[in-house]
């Protein structure tokens, strides 16, 4: 089993020349386009070296070594949660596939996921790698019904805010409105595995709301709520049967029957990141009566190291293991603190961890980057305080959130999208705050403090902010709109920052929001930085935030 956590990448099956493949299919010829000649070379004693595909990145991926019983969904559940999926080719056959994504910043997104977590089908692993193909074409093959309709169901789902599901031994798509409540189960629990661990694990998959631990049967639980049943989805398709450590601390996930968690207290056995105001409630059961009740155990609750706190494993555990990239417009490579193996949790409001809340900006665009841009994109997902772009490298930047949470929350959400042309790259930084320029040394400007700026979204305790965090969009969301304004202006105001608008609606019980639809998430990420708090006239000041919805 492949560990999540600091997991060496095996040694990779041989591979098998993808034109030589595809060219051999008995139904007639496939049609591939290619940005360069390829030839079915049959060479197939090449194998994986290290990290490195042999293929340069393409938006077809090549995989492998697929069970027998594999359905389409389950191939495409690979693609899901990094992208839109445009295609499926299934070679049954050869125990193989070919999945296309919409874009080749998708498919490089996927395959830095799955180079140190090593995905499974049917709890079988597979194996992927870049096909040398550009494009699937696969209009005139049989058989390719399924495949669509896949596709399409997928598609769907992504655009109507529903859930797919696998059915276990079924080949369809099954749609419904799945919870966005988790319940986790970690078997052979060899180290302890904190809230914390939990969270830094899943929030990689989107905004996680509420966490509560408990013990039942002898084993740690845990019930994890999402902001949106689709980051539930895609998370419980990529972490179930995974390990936490290597060859310990197993994750099994299934749908909880809750629609919602009831959290009382924030502490190490229960949190609720919108409600920074709640008690520590020490000593207090996390669930309450009903919620234990649905469990069948209420007297059992409690943390599986009670009284435990700042115990260490002796064996030491690598700072950098866990490393998923970029789960819709996120994951960077993620440390595994020290907090996090002894249990202390990083609350915000209280002391925050030392060191883990500046994050490290890389492939910055340094012709046209300012601080101020930073401290408006990073402060939609937290309270930004310092912002520092290195004077003698330009393309990179660093950002003091105002703690560890909002800094992994940042940086989940914004690893890898577009900014003036160039793919973010965000990682943890070594350094504990961003120091400001001494007295009578001059910066030009490239360092700014922001500790007391009245543009924080999260300043307020129990913000609703904390409810409406999403991901980058196209679609972004408008409040504090006065009555004078038409939407032609607010089309004409996104329309002067080059965007191209594609729709623009108000809401219709309040005049004061709108969601305006961008022609890309990078124009939205642009026009965000632009035009948030633009002043609108009669003392009002435009707000943009992205939306999870679609016009």
């Amino acid at each position: 089993m492949q560990a999540v956590w600091g997991a060496p990448l095996p040694s990779s099956p041989q591979r098998a020349s993808d034109e030589l493949l595809l060219s051999g299919i008995a139904n007639g010829p496939l049609t591939m386009s290619h940005s360069t000649p390829a030839t079915a070379n049959g060479n197939d004693s090449k194998k994986f070296k290290g990290d490195r595909s042999p293929c340069s990145p393409s938006r077809v991926i090549h995989i492998r070594k697929i069970p027998n019983d594999v359905t389409e969904a389950d191939v495409i559940s690979l693609g899901v949660p990094f992208g839109k999926v445009t295609n499926l080719l299934m070679l049954k056959s050869k125990s193989q596939a070919f999945l296309e994504m919409a874009s080749e910043e998708a498919a490089i997104t996927m395959m830095n996921y799955y180079t140190p977590i090593t995905p499974h089908l049917r709890s079988q692993p597979v194996y992927i790698q870049y096909s040398n193909h550009r494009e699937l074409k696969t209009d005139n093959l049989p058989n390719q019904s399924r495949a669509q309709a896949a596709l399409q169901a997928v598609n769907t789902v992504q655009s109507g805010g529903l859930t797919l599901t696998a059915g276990p031994g079924s080949d369809s798509l099954l749609l419904s409105g799945q919870s966005s409540v988790l319940r986790i189960i970690v078997e052979n629990l060899f180290y302890p595995v904190t809230l914390e661990v939990l969270h830094q694990i899943f929030s990689k998959f989107g905004t996680v709301l509420k966490i509560i631990t408990f013990t039942k049967n002898n084993q740690f639980q845990a019930l994890l709520q999402y902001a949106d049943p689709m980051n539930a989805h895609h998370a419980k398709v990529a972490l179930d049967g995974q390990n936490i450590y290597n060859a310990c601390c197993t994750l099994r996930i299934e749908f909880s029957k809750l629609t919602s968690l009831n959290v009382k207290y924030n502490n190490d056995k229960s949190r609720d990141f919108t409600r920074l105001d709640l008690p520590t409630g020490d000593g207090q059961p996390s669930l309450d009566a009903t919620m234990a009740a649905a469990f069948g155990a209420p007297g059992i609750i409690s943390s599986p190291y009670a009284g435990a706190a700042g115990f260490a494993p002796a064996i030491g555990f690598p700072q950098a293991g866990l490393s998923v990239s970029s789960v819709p417009g996120s994951l960077g490579p993620l440390a595994l603190t020290t907090s996090a193996i002894t249990g202390r949790m990083a609350i915000p409001g209280l002391t925050a961890i030392p060191g883990h809340s500046v994050l490290l900006i890389s492939n910055l665009n340094p012709d046209v980057i300012l601080p101020h841009a930073l401290f408006i994109l990073f402060g939609v997902y937290g309270d930004v305080h310092r912002v520092k772009i290195l004077f003698n490298k330009k393309e990179n930047a660093l950002v003091q959130m105002a703690d560890a949470t909002q800094a992994q929350l940042a940086m989940s959400h914004l690893n890898g999208q577009r900014l003036h042309g160039r793919v973010l790259r965000i990682t943890l930084s070594k350094h504990q705050s961003v120091q400001l320029p001494r007295e009578g040394h001059e910066d030009q400007g490239l360092t700014k403090d922001y500790t007391n700026s009245p543009l924080h979204r999260f300043k307020k305790p129990g913000s609703k902010n904390f409810q409406n965090i999403f991901p980058p969009s196209a679609t972004l969301h408008l409040s504090n709109i006065p009555p004078s304004i038409s939407d032609d202006d607010l089309k004409r105001l996104f329309a002067s920052t080059g965007c191209s608008v594609k729709a623009f609606k108000f809401f219709q019980k309040d005049r004061k929001m709108a969601l305006i639809q961008l022609g890309s998430v990078e124009e939205a990420i642009a026009a965000l930085i632009d035009l948030h708090n633009h002043d609108l006239g009669d003392n009002h000041h435009l707000r943009v935030s992205f939306s999870k919805s679609m016009i």
